[in-house]
């Protein structure tokens, strides 16, 4: 009965560590969501450390059920506004991001439509919400 009770433990024991080993894996950032219309009418990036700040987001229903209480405390959140564009096709996104000592450095890149693309012709607001699974201090190239 002993072995018994031993084996089951041994196995509780595997399985609990192989839990840890793989939430080591997080990647470093998410985008949540990259719209062509809906930011604002200029161009600035926002970054969202204080969960104040954070409360925003959580009332966006594009964003609501991607947020988590745990990554409210442990993330910041970047907001990437393209401002006013005369036309569709415009989008702003993440081209890289790399993690140093101090800081997160997130470079951005902006892409405009083919100069022969057939586009509408409205007006568009161009945002992306990008998630950073660190409480370090960002810098936006």
């Amino acid at each position: 009965m002993k072995k018994v009770i031993s084996v089951l433990a041994v196995f509780v024991l595997i399985s609990c560590g192989a839990k840890k080993a793989s939430e080591s894996n997080v990647p470093l950032y998410e985008v949540l969501t990259q719209q062509s219309d809906g930011g604002g009418n200029i161009k600035f990036f926002e970054i969202l450390s204080e969960p104040n700040e954070i409360l925003m987001l959580q009332n966006d229903p594009l964003l609501k059920s991607k947020m988590k209480q745990d990554d409210i405390n442990n993330s910041n959140y970047v907001i990437l506004n393209m401002g006013e564009k005369s036309s569709g096709g415009y989008s702003i996104g993440v081209e890289k991001v790399e993690e140093t000592e101090k800081n997160i450095i997130i470079t951005v890149k902006e892409n405009a439509p083919a100069k022969d693309a057939m586009v509408i012709q409205v007006i568009s607001y161009p945002y992306t919400v990008v998630k950073v699974h660190s409480k370090k201090e960002i810098i936006v190239k």
